[in-house]
């Protein structure tokens, strides 16, 4: 039977995710499994399908969910068991796979759990392929495989350790720099996934390592999102401690964000423009970001006469943007950096080495690598409003607000070049809520923009 998309199950280029027991239960899970492995074999021809998966509770219940719907439709699941989701994307690659599944809500509370989908390139599928698997979902049912053509399932324990290798050799990291800087690292992993390997990783770079929430057993001890807000343990941790540096990894290892040597939070923004710094000083050429990041990537990019492009938010919205345009670097002001040079994902590991080689090879502290750029300040709210009134909503916007220029790509964002300030308006694909970005040299004003955006949203809702 095809699918019948339940209320409360947000679909979008992020994957499908919910609430675990309402709409998630193992059997949709499963269906949509047979669903999408149904449309990988039909689009490419072979079986083959790497899983991996998170830390959370629920997880080890949904991947065999995720595996018996594969095998339904004849797919050898290759099993990566807990690992970092960008491991996952490099795996489906090394592999030769026709997909892969990962199953994480990423930075979600504890109660969400997700399918990331993934497609032979080793990026999430794209509009267009989401699209398409969406009408396959609802309307086909997927053929099933005979008795005696069911997929296998086998183990792979190596992912990580390729990744972690292939990381370390990239000629824009020089890891004898690192090691001889002999920095003292912080880092929470929020019992997420990431605890593991970032151990592996900074002990490689000759790190010492203080850590919180190592231990990957998906009992999230605060919002596992590593916004500024929710990360006054780990400045705890860095004060105590006299650590270089922190670091807090998403529960699947996507998203880097930074404490410097103080215990103050950076904010997410400034983990990509340090790493496209330490990339561009080895690698000029265009930097891709989404519309809702920072200007200091911006800054970052024009000082090495690179130029910043734009895309829509969405990670494989950032990965095609980049491919078109040949860039050196990119990602997301959520602390997600891509490198091309390693593959076309999100990497936490990747921007954590990228840091640490910026701070090793300007001998600074995180404090005064901030300060080389022009400081602002972002403000990010999240507000209840009808989709379908949106349209209606950005119209009122562009009336009230009076822009120096505009773009509709993704939402609305206006912006005022002349004042440094921007607002980005647009319906969050992971959470059933608007969500109102705006920044500007002072906090005040970032504010009353945000503030401003959500009163004439509520005059018309």
């Amino acid at each position: 039977m095809p699918i019948r998309i339940p209320e409360g199950l947000m679909v979008s280029v992020s994957g499908v995710r919910g609430r675990v027991g309402d709409p998630l239960t193992p059997e949709l899970m499963a269906g949509i499994a047979a669903a999408l492995g149904a449309h990988l074999r039909e689009i490419e021809g072979g079986r083959t399908v790497c899983l991996g998966r998170d830390s959370r509770v629920s997880g080890p219940m949904f991947a065999r969910a995720v595996t018996a719907g594969l095998q339904s439709v004849g797919c050898d699941v290759v099993d990566l068991g807990v690992v970092p989701t960008p491991t996952l994307l490099m795996a489906v690659r090394d592999c030769g796979a026709i997909g892969g599944i990962g199953v994480t809500a990423s930075h979600n509370p504890a109660e969400w759990n997700a399918l990331k989908l993934v497609s032979s390139e080793g990026i999430f599928l794209d509009a267009d392929r989401s699209a398409r698997f969406r009408a396959y979902l609802t309307e086909t049912d997927p053929p099933r495989a005979s008795w005696d053509t069911l997929g296998t399932v086998t183990y792979d324990d190596g992912a990580w350790s390729r990744h972690l290798e292939r990381i370390l050799a990239l000629p824009h990291l020089d890891a004898d720099m690192i090691r001889a800087a002999g920095l003292k690292v912080a880092i929470d992993c929020v019992h997420g996934a990431g605890g593991p390997v970032m151990i592996d990783l900074l002990e490689r770079l000759g790190c010492e390592i203080v850590g919180m929430g190592m231990e990957p057993d998906g009992l999230f001890p605060r919002d596992p999102e590593p916004t500024a807000a929710n990360l006054a343990g780990l400045g705890e941790l860095v004060k105590r401690s006299g650590a270089d540096v922190g670091l807090a990894i998403d529960p699947d290892v996507d998203r880097l964000s930074l404490v410097d040597e103080t215990g103050r939070a950076m904010g997410e923004d400034l983990t990509l423009a340090l790493a496209a710094a330490a990339v561009l000083q080895r690698y000029p050429g265009p930097v891709v970001t989404n519309l809702s990041t920072s200007q200091v990537v911006e800054d970052v990019a024009r000082a090495f006469d690179s130029p910043l492009i734009r895309s829509p938010v969405g990670e494989v919205n950032v990965a095609r943007r980049m491919q078109q345009e040949g860039a050196v670097v990119g990602g997301e002001g959520n602390g997600g950096v891509i490198l091309p040079a390693l593959h076309h994902t999100r990497d936490a590991p990747l921007a954590s080495a990228l840091v640490l080689q910026h701070l090793a090879e300007q001998g600074l502290k995180p404090s005064e690598a901030a300060a080389r750029w022009p400081s602002y300040h972002i403000v990010k709210e999240k507000v209840s409003f009808p989709i379908e009134a949106l349209q209606a909503g950005y119209a009122a916007l562009e009336a009230d607000l009076g822009a120096e220029s505009k773009d509709e790509s993704d939402g609305l964002r206006l912006a005022w070049p002349g004042k440094k300030a921007w607002l980005h308006v647009r319906p969050s694909g992971t959470e059933p809520v608007v969500r109102l970005i705006a920044e500007a040299g002072d906090a005040a004003a970032a504010r009353a923009l945000v503030a401003r955006a959500e009163a004439v949203l509520t005059g018309i809702a």
